[in-house]
């Protein structure tokens, strides 16, 4: 079965989504593994800011806001 991968900050509000891939590195990538975004790790889009930039989402339990930069580094696929 082949998955469409997309970057996090085009999935709508209120989706869910499964990490598929980090594609950034040094201390971006640190930071987003000791936030607990790695490979297959679900993430809940809760909302967007009023101008669209940061978006807030579940990350195992915790509210965690990214910014576009961040977000776009993490390849994700739609949970059905």
């Amino acid at each position: 079965m082949n998955k469409d991968y997309i970057p996090l900050f085009k999935v709508a509000v209120g989706s869910k989504v499964e990490v598929f891939k980090l594609l950034s590195a040094g201390l971006p990538r640190r930071r987003m593994l000791d936030l607990g975004i790695v490979p297959g790790t679900a993430i809940d889009v809760i909302r967007k800011s009023p101008l669209g930039d940061p978006i807030a989402y579940n990350i195992r339990g915790a509210s965690i806001a990214l910014r576009r930069e961040e977000s776009e580094q993490i390849l994700v696929s739609k949970i059905s």
